[in-house]
Parts: C-alpha cells; sequence; structure tokens
C-alpha cells in the first residue's frame, strides 16, 4: 500500500508551483515527480536533495517518517 505525500502536494500547491514546474526545475521528468507525490516511488537522496531546493524545505523530511515508523515497528 502507497501512502500520498499530502504534505508535499500541500508545499507545492502552497509555493504556486504545478507538478510540471518542480520535475523541470529539478531536472527530472513529470511521471517520476507525480509518483514520488503518490507515493509510489522514493526519491533518491540526491533528486529529493534538489526537490527541497526549489520548494524550500529541509530534504530529510523525505526519509523521516519511513525512519519513524521502523523505529515503532520494532518496540
Amino acid at each position: 500500500m502507497t501512502e500520498k505525500l499530502e504534505w508535499l502536494i500541500k508545499i507545492r500547491i502552497e509555493k504556486g508551483f504545478t507538478q510540471e514546474q518542480v520535475a523541470d526545475s529539478t531536472e527530472i521528468k513529470r511521471p517520476y515527480y507525480t509518483m514520488i507525490e503518490t507515493g509510489y516511488r522514493n526519491p533518491s537522496v540526491k533528486v529529493a536533495k534538489k526537490i527541497a531546493n526549489v520548494l524550500g524545505f529541509n530534504w530529510t523530511i523525505f526519509f523521516a517518517t519511513k525512519g519513524n515508523e521502523m523505529l515503532l515497528s520494532t518496540k
């Protein structure tokens, strides 16, 4: 099951970007960016940093939730 990255969608919309604009600015294809937003793909560190730079947030957010879920599942 995939989890849509609502926080990413919200930031993109608040900044006034389309998916196409973010993809172009980060030099990735729009379908790949869409798959990141919808949770079907995880960005590489390189791509996460590019997206975060364009949209103005800390790139580690992409990986924070997954890490916290792993910590919780081991308790």
